[in-house]
């Protein structure tokens, strides 16, 4: 194991400005034994990097200098957006050193910050956020990158002067990626080096005090109406120890959220939207259970084809059923609490939170609580409990027992996981098959072999009213097997060849869905070139007629039968960090006794770092005995980006089911980590008469700050 001891230097806090010129970086401790990760594991990389680390009173400071032979990609300019095809630097710190968990902190060349919380060593959550600093600065030879990591912003040890570490440097054009320390093309908290040395760290009061502000207008048309509006908003954030943290909201605002993807599918089964809001991301990991709803790593043959709302079928807690109508429409929430952290050996989290009346339910007290203690090396067992029904006047509570194994030090690198789980629901007036279990294990492994089994019962009167359930009085049996192989001086650099399996029975006998999907290849390039061809083959029971497309008046009805078809999907991608990028998605196949093509596209232009704009179509063209019908969606944005402080994103979407447009424009304004400022315009529009003739049918207008004292 790789071990550095890191220097503190008092009162020497540097100015984050990516420039590495000041005296105290001369004493920092020094790291420049990186290899590569991808595409040669442990071989030099082509460039060196020398990284310098130390740490004072009250934060962690990295720098990183960097030579480049190639040009330094910097495409994303705007704070908050992703960019994983740009030139990254990345610092992965586990401050138990526990090798379970950790953080991850990384920046781009124009300084942008993106940072996560691993939930364990193969799932990042990357909806996180925290508050730190970090700025970068390009010349004729490279850039360079400087961090500041606040204690404040983690949960630690303070008796533990030893945390884990590590270091990884991606450039974009080569998709070469080098790393301090790394295990079958891979790092995570488990694999990482130590850094000793981190004493007399000083947390303050840990008291994050964040008042907010917002003047909201409202105004509809059909009838006419306006309101108009100023709402406070306080959230109190207390570090109880420094690694327990407990928060308090008040009046919580949701007013800047982004607006959901609308979605154009023919199942007969709820979507799956994912959660937006920063209030509930925070502290997500913690009530997560039994890896349910885990899709995988993203890279060649590194997820699943299987059903998103298919695998999150069963969760027993899903933050969307909190402060949203059954129609998407905000629910107040008057005030709640949160607590979350490290007890011990014990992880726990606690969520209370009393909903407003709406629509005829009745004002309702929402409690979840979860606890996971570490056992083994780097397994876990645990417990959720659930009480309220935010969409209902009924009583209704859940509680569900997991266990987690998971082994990383495998001989060769290799990865073992299994998830076993059991909940049961309580609701008002059921008294019997209102429970759910299930199984999975998986080798994630990155090269050669890899696979998963899984199967889990949801029962019919299983009512989780805080969480999500799509299919019921059901048998989900999925799995997964594959062949990973990373080429050497070709142009290919990973492919992936595989099959997966699902099958949906019902509880009292007889089949419902059977999907088998061969995934014929994928691949990717240096270049970040991708693409994929698969042959599916599907079987659905209709127990009942359903209705498959709807518009006005009219309407296509699938029979109830048992039907077979076979389809295929091809698609390719070009690299993201280029000025003008694509994926186009082709799907033909048979349908319930008919035919359907599919075809969906993103076309993408970048002038320059500050305006970038993507229009996406997607485009089905469904042929059936029982009626014809075809569907069109529309998604096209543009971002102005000012500067790494303040943007402008205008998202359109128009999809000719609901012939309705919307138009949402955030203006985001940060001027630094912990203050932000939104104007945030909705617009709607709706054909009533189907003569593509758009009618305005109200807007809302909505400006809000906030500002992080910390004490």
């Amino acid at each position: 194991m790789k071990t550095m001891q890191i220097r503190r230097l008092p009162d020497a806090a540097p100015v984050i400005d990516g420039r590495l010129d000041e005296a105290v970086w001369e004493n920092a401790t020094v790291v420049d034994d990186l290899h590569q990760i991808e595409p040669l594991e442990y071989q030099a990389p082509t460039d060196p990097t020398r990284i310098l680390v130390f740490h004072d009173d009250d934060a962690l400071y990295v720098g990183a200098r960097m030579p480049q032979t190639l040009d330094v990609i910097g495409t994303v300019l705007r704070q908050g957006q992703e960019f994983w095809s740009d030139d990254i630097f990345s610092l992965i710190i586990d401050t138990f050193n526990d090798k379970r968990n950790g953080y991850r902190f990384q920046v781009n060349p124009n300084g942008v910050r993106m940072e996560a919380i691993y939930e364990n060593t193969t799932a990042t959550n990357w909806d996180w956020n925290g508050i730190w600093r970090a700025a970068a600065s390009e010349d004729d030879s490279g850039w360079t990158a400087e961090m500041a990591i606040p204690f404040k912003t983690l949960s630690f040890n303070p008796d533990n002067d030893t945390w884990g570490i590590n270091f990884t440097r991606d450039v974009g054009w080569t998709n070469e990626t080098s790393g301090w320390v790394s295990r079958n093309n891979n790092t995570n908290p488990s694999i990482a080096g130590e850094a000793v040395g981190f004493t007399n760290l000083q947390l303050g009061r840990g008291l994050d005090v964040v008042p907010s502000i917002v003047l909201e207008g409202h105004r509809t048309l059909n009838p006419e109406s306006a309101d108009y509006g100023a709402e406070p908003s306080l959230d109190v954030y207390y570090k109880v120890t420094p690694s327990l943290n407990a928060s308090l909201t008040l009046n919580t605002d949701f007013s800047a959220t982004e607006v959901d993807d609308r979605q154009v599918e023919f199942t007969r089964f709820n979507l799956f939207f994912p959660e937006k809001r920063d209030f509930f991301l925070r502290d997500s990991d913690i009530f997560q259970f039994g890896q349910i709803g885990f899709i995988g790593n993203f890279g060649v043959g590194l997820g699943y084809t299987f059903s998103r709302p298919d695998l999150e079928n069963g969760q027993p807690y899903f933050s969307r059923r909190i402060g949203l109508s059954q129609a998407g429409r905000p629910v107040d929430l008057t005030h709640g609490g949160k607590l979350a952290g490290r007890i011990g050996r014990w992880n726990v989290g606690a969520l209370a939170i009393r909903q407003d009346e709406f629509e005829g339910v009745e004002a309702t007290d929402i409690l979840v609580a979860r606890a996971t203690a570490n056992v083994l090396e780097e397994s876990t067992v645990g417990v959720i409990v659930t009480d309220g029904d935010p969409r209902s006047n009924r009583d209704n509570s859940l509680a569900g027992l997991d266990f987690r194994y998971s082994n990383t030090q495998l001989p060769g690198g290799r990865v073992l996981e299994a998830d076993v789980w059991y909940q049961r629901s309580r609701t008002d007036g059921i008294h019997m098959d209102d429970g759910s279990y299930g199984f999975r294990v998986r080798a994630p492994n990155r090269t050669g072999f890899l696979g998963s089994l899984g199967s889990k019962t949801i029962e019919e009167n299983f009512y989780p009213a805080l969480g999500f359930v799509n299919r019921s009085g059901i048998r989900n049996h999925t799995a997964n097997f594959g062949y990973i192989h990373r080429f050497r001086n070709a142009p290919i650099r990973t492919a992936y060849w595989g099959i997966d399996a699902e099958r949906m029975d019902l509880i009292e006998g007889g089949l419902q869905t059977q999907v088998l999907t061969l995934r014929a290849l994928e691949f990717d390039t240096d270049e970040q070139f991708r693409g994929h061809a698969y042959l599916s083959a599907t079987r659905e029971v209709l127990a009942r007629p359903f209705v498959v497309w709807r518009r006005g008046d009219e309407r296509v009805v699938i029979p109830a039968g048992d039907y077979s078809f076979d389809g295929a999907e091809f698609q390719f991608s070009t690299p993201f960090s280029r000025p003008v990028w694509a994926q186009v998605n082709y799907s033909p196949g048979d349908f319930y006794g008919g035919e359907r093509q599919r075809v969906s596209t993103t076309f993408g232009w970048r002038p320059s770092r500050h305006f970038v704009t993507n229009l996406g179509y997607q485009y089905n063209d469904v042929t059936l005995p029982y009626g014809n019908f075809t569907t069109r969606l529309v998604r096209f944005s543009a971002e102005m980006v000012f500067s790494a402080r303040l943007s402008l994103v205008t998202l359109l979407q128009y999809d000719d089911i609901s012939e309705s447009m919307g138009i949402n424009a955030r203006l985001h304004w940060v001027p630094q980590a912990g203050r932000e400022g939104f104007v945030v315009l909705n617009h709607n529009f709706e054909d009533f008469d189907r003569d593509n003739r758009f009618q305005s049918t109200g807007s809302d207008l909505a400006l809000k700050f906030y500002y992080t004292f910390r004490f």
